[in-house]
């Protein structure tokens, strides 16, 4: 009898391994259903434009549909949020870009934590920032201009879409870098702030390259200093990487997928491998850089890490200058 059950009990246990080897994990299957990406910000945005152009092609590697699912509002804080607290099983993704960080910080009440909240999956695209003055500022190049600054503190305002903005920490983190002191003006918008420094009411301009912008350089109205990457970059030809002058220093806005925290390693490996498909694809490639980003895919720990980094730049440059939010 005793050895009837045992023979039972080892039967029972080899078939359930059995029925459990047989059925696909829930990260094995992935996906089997829609696949929401909430995007921060309003349609017809960047990050929106973006969202769209890799939407259909990751739907044809997936198998499934993505819906796209704007959620304005908090500087970006809601959609980071209500991401935060989906189920991690990686079918409700956010788009967000380097203000998923800032706004947790300037933000206490944001209702989210960048670093903990989320599973990085890969960035997207990067847009690397580019520096320009005023034509009656005296100084044709980067070093003439840090001279300048250095010799006329305060003298120098620097326009910026608003307080709190990416704009206003990356400047900061300039003048920080390059020891100089300048004043904000902040504006409503990045049109305003080239309007602005065009006019001569605000002299310094750290911003994403734009046709309007680059236009106003060929025109001679603005003197076009650099960008702000380590190495030359084809989005803005012949300009002066930044760290050249000032080392290290760099200003890219980055744009990418999260996942919810606890969201299946495979699943978030999945994404990310066909993020990385998707970005190989020459015409997406070529629609991206045509509206001034670079596709620019990663791993998602180097996504992680970069998010690292720059809370942590963040965080130091908030609390020296005391930035505060509208």
């Amino acid at each position: 009898m005793k050895f009837l059950l045992r023979s039972l009990a080892a039967s029972l246990i080899a078939m359930s391994a059995l029925a459990q080897a047989q059925t696909p994990s829930p990260a094995t299957s992935f996906p089997t259903r829609p696949i929401t990406i909430v995007v921060p910000y309003p349609a017809g945005g960047t990050s929106d434009n973006q969202v769209r152009m890799i939407s259909e092609p990751l739907s044809k590697i997936l198998g499934q549909t993505i819906i796209v699912d704007n959620k304005p509002g908090a500087s970006g804080a809601l959609a980071a949020a209500t991401v935060a607290r989906a189920a991690p099983d990686g079918y409700t993704l956010l788009y967000p870009n380097n203000g998923v960080l800032i706004a947790s910080l300037i933000n206490k009440q944001a209702g989210y934590e960048p670093l903990k909240d989320f599973a990085p999956i890969s960035t997207v695209t990067k847009v690397p920032m580019v520096l320009v003055i005023n034509k009656t500022v005296p100084a044709d190049n980067l070093r003439d201009f840090v001279k300048y600054a250095k010799a006329n503190p305060g003298k120098l305002n620097y326009a910026t879409a608003g307080p709190a903005s990416f704009g206003n920490l990356a400047t900061s983190l300039l003048s920080q870098v390059a020891g100089i002191k300048m004043n904000q003006i902040p504006y409503r918008g990045e049109a305003a702030t080239t309007l602005a420094v065009r006019s001569g009411e605000s002299h310094v301009l750290l911003t994403s390259p734009s046709s309007a912008m680059l236009g106003q350089v060929k025109e001679g109205n603005l003197k076009l200093l650099g960008v702000a990457t380590e190495k030359s970059t084809d989005i803005v030809p012949g300009a002066q990487p930044i760290a050249e002058v000032l080392p290290g220093f760099s200003a890219q806005i980055w744009f990418g997928l999260l996942a919810p925290a606890g969201t299946p390693q495979p699943v978030v490996q999945k994404l990310n491998a066909a993020i990385q498909q998707v970005l190989q694809d020459t015409g997406i490639r070529a629609r991206m850089f045509a509206s001034g980003a670079l596709a620019e895919g990663s791993t998602s720990a180097a996504l992680e890490k970069l998010m690292r980094t720059e809370y942590s730049q963040f965080k130091e440059v908030i609390l020296k200058n005391d930035i505060k939010g509208d």
